[in-house]
């Protein structure tokens, strides 16, 4: 392209946004509320969300109580969904639940209260209080609407979520056992191994259906067998027998796992004690 052609299509785009913007402070100071109202409308049909939310924010107050009060806050609410301010429109979403609970759009705005907290999830390592809220609203969606047009996707995330937190428990049993034998995090005795126990059990009573039901059982066995290794001698033979019990419990339940040789590997340390006590 030659570079008068260029300057000229960049002269028209400054032109042509010059005159949008301009168009719109005219909108934006106008005291025709209906006006106003409709142009709105035609940005979020447009896709110009941030124009959309400006204009709508200003005129949920003035349509409250008229026939466009229902779709001037659900659409405001979409708009700041559509712009990724997920934090506000989670809460423009309940609102309109609340002021219109058998409303027009009252199924979708519960359906987007937990779109919306979904989200902002966090990754798994992070505090997972905003996964626990989306769960919450995604299961009161599908109480208040059983046949809810989005119930599979709302089911769906629900799954998602759960995920995440299970991953949470996960990475938490993990760094326990990364941690071993390390006490200075062990403020009110017991050891890490113990920790990482606890948390792999608990996690495998919440959610005994999790995919990474073997990523957890295999944290419990090989903690145990370090318990047993690391154990003061009158401790020591009812830890290996806890752990090779542990060891057969993981073979019966994973028999194809590709630590199954780790498994007969503890077991056959194991037995050099509990078979000698057995004698």
């Amino acid at each position: 392209m030659k570079k008068g052609s260029i300057f000229l299509v960049l002269l028209t785009s400054i032109l042509l946004f010059t005159g949008c913007a301009k168009e719109f402070n005219q909108v934006y100071k106008s005291q025709d509320a209906n006006y106003k109202y409709e142009y709105a409308k035609e940005c979020f049909a447009q896709g110009k969300y941030m124009r959309a939310t400006s204009l709508l924010e200003g005129l949920i107050t003035l349509k409250k109580g008229t026939e466009d009060g229902q779709e001037c806050l659900y659409m405001y609410a979409m708009a700041l969904f559509c712009n990724g301010d997920y934090e506000a429109a989670s809460s423009t979403f309940k609102k309109y639940h609340q002021s219109y609970p058998k409303g027009e759009y009252a199924e979708m705005a519960s359906f987007y209260i937990g779109e919306s907290l979904f989200m902002s999830t966090p990754e798994p390592r992070l505090d997972q209080s905003a996964t626990i809220s989306a769960i919450a609203a995604y299961q009161e969606y599908l109480d208040l609407f059983p046949d809810a047009i989005m119930k599979e996707k709302a089911q769906g995330r629900l799954f998602e979520l759960q995920d995440k937190l299970v991953k949470k428990e996960l990475l938490s049993a993990q760094l326990y056992y990364n941690l071993g034998s390390y006490f200075g995090n062990c403020t009110n005795g017991g050891s890490n191994y113990e920790a990482c126990i606890i948390t792999a059990q608990n996690a495998l009573k919440d959610y005994p259906y999790s995919s990474m039901r073997e990523d957890f059982s295999l944290l419990i066995m090989k903690s145990k067998f370090e318990l047993a290794e690391q154990s003061v001698e009158e401790k020591r033979l009812e830890r290996y027998r806890d752990a090779e019990d542990e060891c057969y419990g993981f073979i019966n339940e994973f028999p194809d796992s590709k630590d199954r040789s780790t498994a007969e590997k503890f077991i056959n340390t194991c037995k050099k004690y509990t078979s000698v006590s057995e004698d």
